[in-house]
């Protein structure tokens, strides 16, 4: 059989690869002979993702929740993928900055549309009974949630606003993170006494936590900016790219994600409020008024900083 020049350049190409792996090419050919072609049921692994929908009730749109809740955390994954990209790059430029920036404020934006999906598609009488068995399970314990905020901005913009003026770099992590704003969710901050929800997310989390925080303490997204010289941090399709990200997660997201939970736990539709399932105080942990999350202060005007979250 004759080789085709096409063919000769592949092989060449494939010996220099497993030569630099101090691999036999011919051992991974002859591996191929027995090969399985790939279906798209066994690269997406379809089978296994679609037995992972398991209910705790009978009620039908329980299965909506559970689904929907899902996407949402393939939907970090994907978030946490980009921003990955973004803080092991060297050199960056303003062109890859922005348009990383840009994919993951898209994802957020699926994100926040999507609340009217659950809202519209889920019944609130069957929520406000298949609910129960959930507590005190709460989308607050989302560890790839906190980890996209840890990876985005330097921690000290993550601390609950009372609490800013007293924590520095110098801070240990342990107790920085005992003054993140989502600590507001489970904790007496006069008793210190914390609710089982945030008890159980520190016990499953909290180790892990703290080494992301270290090992993002330089590379956030905001510090990666911060490093940037001069003229790429003044490319106004980065700044603006940087300002999209910011205000989609921290105001157009969260108050998405707040009005969702109004509607089926603030008293709407006829139900009088309820507490959420993990017993937080979710109006004040979750309004951006309140919590002022902000993650990249350079790219604001004072007086942006200053009514933030004010017009929503």
């Amino acid at each position: 059989m004759e080789i085709k020049p096409e063919t000769k350049k592949l092989l060449e190409q494939l010996e220099k690869k497993f030569s630099g792996l101090d691999q036999d090419l011919n051992t991974h050919l002859e591996g191929l002979l027995h090969s399985e072609p790939i279906t798209y049921w066994d690269y997406i692994q379809t089978d296994a993702l679609l037995s992972l929908q398991i209910q705790r009730t009978t009620l039908p749109d329980e299965m909506v929740f559970i689904m929907y809740h899902q996407i949402n955390e393939l939907l970090f994954k994907m978030i946490l993928w980009e921003i990955q990209q973004v803080a092991h790059k060297e050199a960056l430029s303003a062109a890859f900055f922005s348009e990383k920036l840009m994919r993951i404020s898209r994802y957020f934006d699926m994100l926040t549309s999507s609340f009217n999906i659950m809202r519209e598609g889920m019944s609130v009488d069957q929520y406000m009974k298949f609910r129960t068995t959930l507590t005190p399970a709460s989308g607050f314990q989302s560890a790839q949630y906190r980890k996209i905020e840890f990876a985005s901005t330097d921690l000290i913009n993550l601390i609950d606003a009372r609490f800013r003026d007293s924590i520095d770099r110098n801070t240990p992590y342990e107790h920085a993170l005992e003054h993140l704003y989502w600590q507001a969710a489970g904790k007496d901050y006069k008793t210190g006494k914390k609710s089982y929800l945030l008890k159980a997310f520190e016990e499953q989390y909290k180790n892990e936590f703290i080494a992301f925080t270290q090992e993002y303490n330089t590379i956030n997204l905001y510090a990666k900016f911060k490093e940037l010289p001069t003229e790429v941090k003044e490319d106004p399709t980065l700044r603006e790219a940087m300002r999209h990200y910011d205000y989609t997660v921290n105001v157009t997201w969260v108050m998405a994600h707040y009005n969702a939970a109004k509607y089926y736990i603030g008293g709407g539709k006829d139900h009088k409020e309820v507490e959420a399932t993990g017993g937080s105080d979710w109006t004040k942990y979750m309004l951006p008024k309140y919590q002022r999350r902000i993650f990249f202060p350079e790219v604001w005007t004072a007086q942006e900083l200053k009514d933030w979250g004010k017009d929503v």
